[in-house]
């Protein structure tokens, strides 16, 4: 592979060195013959395969099929995985996704029998040990955000949005007038218009002020009996906390709506204070973001929903239930939305938090969102004479920075996220929250030691001072990984799905 080359960063400690293999695809190699497997000599007679299944069965054969050695195989595959980037490897310094280590603890106490090897259909009598677990992981997330009642059934955190907002939609039903209307502010997730919509509802959009908060003024002139409710995060997507929720929270309810709170950023505030005092009807929880269970591509995600009292006969079934001494799942509730996952959500996602959360305790939680802020704190006063800083508030968990100084010397947000990769840093999140122009979203989370901050800092200020003295090099990065600045557009509009030979 031909690259340009050019003076790599010098930052010491950080970065990758050494051998980087470039791999080729598995029909690129081997030869006719080589096999990777040694069989005994069949003690049956061979039968051609046509004389067993039907023609329409078999699949044609694969022109240049691989033909490999076992070694070939084990080299391929593991070179492969040596490309990949992993929270095991190093930093993410990605915002609002919460990209902390999943403790192997955790991975252990899944992978125990009586939890991984139990069959979800087995009855409630043989599964008291695994309902048990479900129950007070419940109670756990009752207790940390103060709502009344959870539930454990969605998937990941747009699903679990997805089934607050039909229980909105249940709950306003059943006063009789169904409402039409979600508002949303203009830092929300993406997901949030996006699940409003699914629901039925129009979105109306609201912009934030000049501290990048929720203005009550504009919610009160907006905010009407159409409004089922308003969809928001605290802290926000800027990383910075809504000092107004509880007016906010009380012009929504004089109306008759109800408060949705996104909960991708409790990991800024568990353990501190109660979303439910805040004047929140329905929260979700992101356990593969805050509670450390896998992320991403390391999946499945699960996101728990809490709600308030009044809203509880609209739940998922089935219910995770302790009465009488015994545990169970209740599925008789004619109220209920329904199941929103097959069985009874992700459950071994389920006991890796149940894991973090009794491996830290009630101190060790609030020190998560201790640290958490520290860090975050720690990396904003560290850049923000390097980086412009839109919205300088009281931050919390992140820091959203953009390039409005390096775009001077024509190096876009694109291009210092795509540099920083030669530092051996992941980007962080780009572009957004859309109300900050080329934004750099930074959260560090509190996993990270001082060490681990010091490098990212270390390379953010020799990228700012590149972007000054010599600029011209960024449109090439990243430069020393296998693969460098790829043609991302043509990529997503002329996919190859399929490999064919050279000619």
């Amino acid at each position: 592979m031909n690259k340009p080359t050019r003076q790599k960063p010098t930052t010491s400690s950080i970065g990758m060195k050494g051998l980087v293999f470039e791999e080729p695809l598995l029909f690129e190699m081997g030869s006719p013959g080589r096999t990777a497997f040694s069989l005994p000599k069949y003690d049956v007679p061979e039968v051609a395969l046509e004389a067993t299944l039907p023609a329409a069965e078999i699949r044609n054969p694969i022109e240049n099929f691989p033909e490999l050695s076992e070694l070939d195989v084990v080299r391929h595959f593991t070179r492969l995985s040596q490309w990949n980037f992993s929270i095991d490897t190093n930093f993410y310094p990605l915002g609002s996704c919460t990209m902390k280590y999943n403790p192997k603890v955790n991975n252990e106490v899944a992978s125990l029998p009586g939890f991984a090897q139990h069959h979800p259909y087995t009855p409630d009598s043989l599964s008291q040990g695994s309902i048990q677990l479900m129950f007070e992981l419940q109670e756990y997330l009752k207790e940390i955000s103060g709502m009344d009642h959870v539930s454990l059934q969605p998937a990941a955190g747009a699903q679990g949005e997805l089934t607050g907002m039909l229980m909105i939609h249940a709950y306003h039903a059943a006063q009789g007038v169904q409402r039409k209307k979600i508002i949303l502010p203009d830092s929300a997730h993406g997901t949030n218009p996006a699940t409003a919509n699914l629901c039925g509802y129009s979105v109306i959009q609201i912009q934030s002020d000049e501290r990048g908060l929720i203005d009550p003024g504009k919610l009160e002139s907006v905010m009407d009996e159409e409004t089922a409710a308003i969809m928001l995060t605290n802290p926000n997507t800027l990383g910075m906390f809504e000092t107004d929720i509880l007016k906010i929270a009380e012009i929504v309810h004089k109306k008759g709506g109800l408060v949705y709170c996104d909960g991708a950023n409790l990991n800024a505030v568990m353990g501190k204070t109660k979303i439910k005092t805040m004047g929140v009807d329905v929260l979700h929880f992101n356990l593969h973001k805050t509670f450390s269970t896998p992320h991403g591509g390391g999946g499945p995600g699960s996101g728990p929903v809490g709600i308030i009292d009044k809203l509880a006969p609209f739940l998922p079934v089935p219910l995770v239930e302790h009465t009488d001494g015994k545990y169970r799942l209740n599925y008789d509730r004619p109220e209920s939305i329904g199941k929103m996952k097959s069985f009874f959500g992700n459950f071994g996602i389920l006991v890796r938090a149940y894991t973090y959360i009794r491996s830290l305790g009630p101190e060790g939680i609030k020190q998560v969102s201790e640290m958490a802020v520290l860090n975050a704190n720690y990396i904003k006063s560290s850049l923000k004479e390097y980086f412009n800083l839109p919205y300088d508030g009281h931050s919390l968990h992140e820091c959203v920075f953009n390039d409005k100084h390096q775009l001077k010397n024509n190096v876009s947000t694109m291009d210092i996220a795509k540099i920083l990769i030669d530092y051996g840093f992941h980007p962080p999140t780009v572009y957004f929250p859309l109300i900050v122009k080329g934004a750099l979203m930074i959260e560090p989370t509190e996993t990270e030691s001082k060490e681990t901050i010091d490098g990212f800092i270390t390379a953010m200020k020799e990228i700012a001072k590149l972007a000054e003295t010599n600029p011209e090099i960024f449109h090439d990065a990243p430069m020393i990984p296998v693969s460098s600045r790829l043609d991302e557009i043509n990529a997503a509009r002329n996919p190859k799905l399929k490999w064919k030979p050279a000619a």
